[in-house]
């Protein structure tokens, strides 16, 4: 394989410009989702399950499509196809969500849409590996993260200026979703199919003969251990679970059988690409995720606890907000709708912050490694966390959601840094993918057990969420400084 060309600034911009639209799409889903969800009647300790498609689809997705866009070459290149056809699904998919006129359409129309949006983002992590050359990288991804950020920030704050700049209104009848957030929803779809078109029509990617592509052909699946243990904890968790329900400390354990049957599936999965004749991509990616390099495991452990956090902040900000700010749980009332609207400005200026820091982020990593950075800013996130808790006046929150940029924006950057560096570069798409499992699962948990868990301990005080996810970023925190100082620096993790 021949040494990759450094790209000048305009070279970055055009790499990683479509995942401004990408973030569009995925802001417009976490400011979003939840309020029509509860405009369509979806009871609030429910509220996590309507999310469950989601986080499936990305474990199904992501893997799939890493798998075959580093074995694909067309005129369009290797990883190009995919997220194109990604983009006019996701395009689609924006358009209809907020249309929807029952809770089950839209349900659907959330599958559709993020599963499309996988589709796009996990060949534009993969892109920065293939394109760039080692020491350009973590200014590759800093890119993607401040995309990622103004993509946020432009969907975050739309239904505020279409409410208070262009007057439209932010109410409407009950299960009809008011006009700021559907004209959001059309608005953001141009967006997203206007920004991967321009890195589609502006990049070039590198011809077969110069990459690795042939060396896929013959390369065997590593042959996994270990099913009988993953499916031993299954059956466990499901016995754990059965018993916090009889116990009261879990309102239902029915939806939260759904990450059981997940580590059981998982564990049958590697006892058929072991014994049995799998199809060739199950075969490889189980193979790989069971041969994954040591540092991976520990980062993949970070992973599960940051992305824990994420999602509790993404699905229950708004009623939480709604509660200790506006004083209302009743999504049909207008306060409910101002604080809703206010939580869009919220997740736009912790976009804004990440933005900004995700430029910074490379320069401390340098200075004091990878893991330390990644710690320090987990740890500044989980005192956000208590903020979102602790703070009632929604002027202040600002302060909390800037520790949550600072942390986002690390969370993006360094732990690719980590990743790419660390696999046979021939398997970057299939690790990248992988690696989205470690993102999904502990979405999966906490979208399935959360419901049980507010309707048991707090079901009239939804902030008492935050302070879950700020065990969680705490606990991260810690694990990662588990994680070798070297990670990240060089070939030395290879």
């Amino acid at each position: 394989m021949s040494a990759r060309p450094k790209l000048a600034w305009t070279g970055l911009w055009n790499l990683s410009f479509g995942f401004f639209g990408i973030q569009i799409g995925f802001a417009l889903q976490n400011a979003n989702a939840s309020r029509i969800f509860q405009t369509l009647g979806t009871p609030l300790d429910k509220l996590g399950l309507m999310w469950i498609a989601a986080p499936l689809t990305g474990l199904l997705v992501q893997p799939l499509v890493g798998y075959y866009s580093d074995r694909t070459w067309t005129r369009l290149g290797r990883r190009r196809p995919y997220f194109l056809a990604g983009a006019v699904l996701a395009t689609l998919a924006l358009v209809a969500m907020p249309q929807m006129p029952a809770i089950g359409l839209a349900a659907v129309t959330l599958w559709l849409l993020d599963a499309s949006l996988n589709t796009c983002m996990e060949p534009f992590r993969a892109f920065v590996g293939d394109m760039l050359p080692e020491d350009q990288q973590p200014a590759g991804y800093a890119f993607q993260t401040a995309f990622i950020g103004a993509g946020a920030v432009v969907a975050s704050l739309a239904p505020w200026l279409l409410e208070h700049v262009f007057h439209l209104a932010n109410t409407a009848a009950p299960g009809v979703v008011p006009p700021t957030v559907r004209w959001s929803f059309s608005l953001g779809a141009a967006a997203l199919m206007g920004a991967v078109a321009w890195t589609v029509l502006t990049t070039r990617e590198r011809p077969p003969e110069l990459e690795h592509a042939d060396d896929l052909a013959d390369a065997p699946a590593a042959a996994p251990a270990g099913g009988w243990r993953w499916i031993v904890g299954g059956v466990v968790l499901a016995l754990a679970l059965f018993a916090c329900e009889r116990a009261g400390w879990l309102a239902s354990s029915g939806e939260a059988l759904l990450v059981a049957a997940s580590l059981v599936a998982f564990g049958a999965a590697q006892l058929w690409a072991r014994h049995g004749r799998p199809p060739a991509a199950l075969a490889h990616l189980v193979g790989d995720l069971a041969a994954m390099p040591p540092v991976l495991a520990r980062l993949a452990g970070v992973q599960f606890l940051t992305w824990g956090a994420l999602i509790l902040m993404w699905v229950y900000t708004t009623p939480a907000i709604a509660h200790t700010g506006w004083h209302t749980l009743d999504p049909a009332s207008a306060a409910y709708g101002d604080a809703a609207t206010w939580v869009g400005v919220l997740f736009a200026s912790y976009s804004g912050v990440a933005t900004v820091a995700a430029f910074v982020l490379p320069r401390l990593a340098e200075r004091y490694g990878v893991a330390r950075t990644h710690a320090l800013c987990l740890g500044i996130g989980a005192l956000a966390f208590v903020g979102l808790f602790a703070v009632h006046r929604p002027v202040v929150l600002l302060a909390a959601m800037a520790g949550i940029g600072i942390a986002w924006a690390s969370i993006l950057t360094l732990p690719y840094v980590i990743l790419v560096r660390a696999v046979p570069a021939a398997k970057l798409g299939a690790y990248v993918g992988l690696f989205n499992i470690f993102i999904v699962l502990p979405q999966l948990a906490a979208a399935t057990i959360m419901g049980g868990v507010l309707k048991a301990w707090f079901p009239a005080a939804p902030e008492g969420v935050m302070l879950i996810a700020a065990a969680l970023f705490a606990a991260a925190a810690a694990a990662m400084l588990r994680v070798p100082q070297a990670a990240g620096t060089g070939n030395s993790m290879r």
